[in-house]
Formats: structure tokens, sequence, C-alpha cells
């Protein structure tokens, strides 16, 4: 984290994050799922749809980045950091995570086009 979020967005193994002692000059609003033992047992109240709503909002965020991490893991093959300088990985990871943004925006704009199978 650079120090200027204002939202951070993370999983269920996230709980507990902003009573932590690294995270207690970050002044960013913390949006944590909820554990799936705590999401199950939801009332059917308009309550309740509301915080089921807003974890599936969460999850969708969530995902939209997760798909970069899935495009330059997978794709690009980048499986582990290679210590030859912080420099020289930062200038790496820039370049993939460029690279994975044209990917994506690569396929949005090829949609319309794509020919599907009838």
């Amino acid at each position: 984290m650079h120090g200027r979020e204002r939202h951070v967005y993370g999983d269920v193994g996230y709980q507990g994050v902003e009573n932590r002692d690294v995270t207690q000059g970050i002044s960013a609003q913390w949006h944590v799922a909820l554990r799936p033992g705590k999401c199950k047992p939801l009332p059917e109240t308009p309550q309740g749809r509301l915080l089921e709503q807003l974890e599936t909002i969460k999850a969708r965020i969530r995902a939209k980045v997760e798909h970069l991490f899935h495009v330059i893991k997978n794709l690009f093959r980048h499986c582990k950091v290679r210590y030859q300088g912080l420099a020289k990985n930062t200038a790496q990871l820039y370049t993939l995570f460029a690279m994975a943004n044209l990917v994506l925006a690569g396929r949005r704009c090829a949609d319309p086009y794509r020919i599907s199978a009838s």
C-alpha cells in the first residue's frame, strides 16, 4: 500500500486488519468480507438482504482485481519473484500489469466482433 488509499477491499483472511499495529497509521476505510458462517444465517429481512447485496458488491470489486493477477500468473507465467534487486522486480511487475491491462482491454474491444458458434 502506498498510503493514499481511501478504500481497501480484502477477503476473509483480512478480518481484524484495522486493529493490527501495522495498519494503525492508515486512514483508509476497510471493506473486509464476512466469514462464510456469518454470511449464511443472515435474516430474511430488508437489512439482511441489504447486507447480502453489500457482500456481493465487495466480491465483485475483489474479483476485478484478482483477475489481473490470474492473467499475470497464468498467461505470462510469472509465478515467483526473482530477487535481482527491488528496482528490477518493480519494473518487471509494472510491465506485467501494463501488459495484462492491454490483454484485458483487447478482449473487451474484440467482444463485439467475436463470432460465436451456432
